[in-house]
């Protein structure tokens, strides 16, 4: 194992920028992202404040910390047919992820009681 990262996000926080900031949400998640943020319905805070925390769990698990917009457009959360959800990686995260001498990362995402969390594991 070559890093650990955890983050927590209020779901309250993704909730107002729901309703009012669509700048955040095109900084901060792919095209992708959104759609399935969007389609979520009454999930949809809870999702976004997941795959936020998805986001900055990566970069903690890399040990440098978020380095700017950079950081957040080659970071996307997908997830398989089974629901499972996973990275994809590219640009300056794709180059710190090899720079650390990572292969794989796996990603584990949970929300509870107006919180979500993410776990990532690079091996």
């Amino acid at each position: 194992m070559i890093g650990l990262g955890i983050d927590m996000c209020e779901v309250a926080r993704m909730e107002r920028i729901l309703e009012k900031d669509s700048h955040f949400l095109d900084r901060c998640f792919t095209t992708e992202e959104q759609a399935y943020i969007r389609g979520r319905g009454k999930m949809a805070a809870q999702s976004m404040a997941a795959i936020y925390a998805a986001k900055e769990a990566f970069w903690k698990a890399i040990g440098t910390g978020m380095e700017g917009r950079q950081a957040l457009e080659g970071i996307a959360v997908k997830h398989a047919d089974n629901g499972r959800p996973y990275y994809a990686i590219t640009g300056l995260a794709a180059k710190r992820l090899a720079d650390a001498g990572g292969t794989r990362v796996m990603l584990s995402l949970t929300h509870e009681a107006g919180l979500a969390a993410a776990v990532a594991i690079i091996e």
